[in-house]
């Protein structure tokens, strides 16, 4: 049974979303005033956005993404003009300056910064679900991976603890074919990510990650069983991300037929044929959301120009905690 028309206009509008909002940062990054990094989602959308939606707020479930899941932060309630300033380094953005792209923790809203040491955040997140299951809460934390990071020491020593301890944590590994410029062949001798979950007994399902709704439908039974006691599932999204590990990065490494493969697979483009196609949503629908998401755009990074920088005087503060931010301040 596919989910109702309009919580598919909502996968919809939170694609576009994602895609939109990285379209204009992107464009900020080449007028030169993004500092740092910048690393696209183009092409997994529909992987973030579908797994989020599976979550509860309400139930107090938390998200922790990596840098290519914008999609699930927006599904959780981040705002299109609070990653504009990060991006841009207002002193009215989430760090107040201090730290760019993803790097924001909302715990009210449900989600927690991504952080760079990939693979760790499985093990912040076992944290983070122990601690409510004691607190006697119903939360579900879902913790995002590359297949690079699935390669780390970090996430089979978290993987193998939240199977033993049996946490209510959802794993979505998003093979997107590369680790920056490694290929999976060159990474692994197994072919699917999923069969490293075996290893811990943990159970798992193999998604096609431009498919918004079979990632959906995924992520809905790792939920519910987490939910239920049933412990942590490992969901493998095969996508393929259509630019480079970051800006800087020409994607000279990926052969040209190979993308040419993937941009068939447009996860966006793809969901709108079905819309028409299943007459789920006509022309007109789809175009709306088109005009909400570029009005919405267009306001917040109005406002997120308009902020000031972060004021020097301000670096020490929110720093340290207790006595020693006392001690700075006084």
């Amino acid at each position: 049974m596919e989910p109702a028309k309009n919580l598919q206009l909502d996968f919809l509008y939170f694609m576009r979303l994602t895609r939109g909002l990285e379209d204009r940062i992107d464009n900020l990054l080449k007028q030169g005033k993004v500092v740092g990094g910048f690393f696209r989602s183009l092409g997994q959308e529909a992987t973030a956005v579908g797994s989020a939606f599976a979550l509860d707020k309400k139930l107090g479930d938390i998200v922790s993404p990596l840098t290519r899941d914008l999609g699930a932060m927006l599904v959780m309630g981040a705002k299109p003009r609070e990653v504009f300033a990060q991006y841009l380094a207002r002193g009215s953005s989430p760090s107040h300056g201090r730290d760019q792209n993803l790097h924001f923790t909302d715990l009210d809203r449900g989600f927690i910064g991504t952080i760079s040491p990939l693979g760790a955040l499985v093990a912040v997140m076992n944290g983070v679900v122990l601690a409510a299951r004691m607190q006697g809460k119903k939360t579900v934390g879902m913790v995002y991976i590359g297949d690079g990071a699935t390669s780390t020491g970090a996430f089979h020593e978290a993987a193998n603890f939240a199977s033993v301890q049996n946490l209510p944590l959802v794993i979505i590994a998003e093979n997107n074919g590369y680790a920056y410029s490694t290929p999976t062949t060159r990474q692994m001798r197994i072919l699917n990510l999923a069969d490293r979950a075996k290893a811990y007994g943990l159970p798992s399902e193999i998604v096609d990650g431009n498919d918004v709704l079979a990632v959906y439908k995924s992520a809905q039974r790792a939920v519910a069983r987490a939910r239920e006691g049933g412990g942590p599932t490992l969901i493998e999204a095969k996508t393929f991300r259509m630019r480079g590990h970051a800006a800087h990065d020409n994607q000279s490494y990926v052969p040209k037929e190979l993308l040419d493969q993937w941009r068939k697979r447009d996860p966006i483009d793809s969901f709108e044929r079905f819309l028409r196609n299943e007459q789920v949503a006509d022309g007109s629908e789809i175009e709306e959301v088109k005009t909400k998401v570029e009005a919405l755009l267009a306001d917040d990074l109005a406002w997120a120009e308009s902020q000031p920088a972060p004021r020097p005087e301000d670096a020490a503060g929110g720093v340290y905690g207790g006595e020693f931010e006392r001690a700075l301040t006084s």
